[in-house]
């Protein structure tokens, strides 16, 4: 990847087993180690503060409803293909304004800052 691109992990076992933490903080000049991690926010995944609501919002306008598990994945993939591009660039752009806000809430609650 470029440097347009931030790569995050979560806490899954993969993420953090000490392999994989080596691997990366080895390969990826920024890498941040996961005992730097901000514990369970999703203030600070793009895919929890925007991308999750909007395809949310999406659903809910979509007629008609999936009856099966093969419709729905098909719907849910055809809104995911129809997300807008600019509004996910914008929530990847207001990244590090989220991480700036976590920093100054000293990991507290910081959503409102953001108003």
């Amino acid at each position: 990847m470029n440097d347009k691109f931030i790569f995050q992990q979560d806490g899954a076992p993969a993420h953090t087993a000490r392999r994989t933490q080596e691997l990366l903080s080895l390969e990826c000049p920024d890498f941040i180690d996961k005992d730097e991690w901000p514990p369970n926010s999703p203030d600070l995944n793009p895919l929890d503060f925007y991308v999750w609501g909007a395809m949310l919002q999406m659903y809910q306008k979509f007629t008609p409803k999936p009856t099966s598990k093969d419709e729905l994945k098909a719907v849910l993939l055809q809104i995911w293909n129809d997300l807008p591009m600019r509004s996910i660039k914008k929530a990847v752009v207001s990244f590090r304004k989220r991480l700036q806000m976590c920093i100054e809430a000293e990991g507290r609650y910081f959503e409102y800052l953001l108003s």
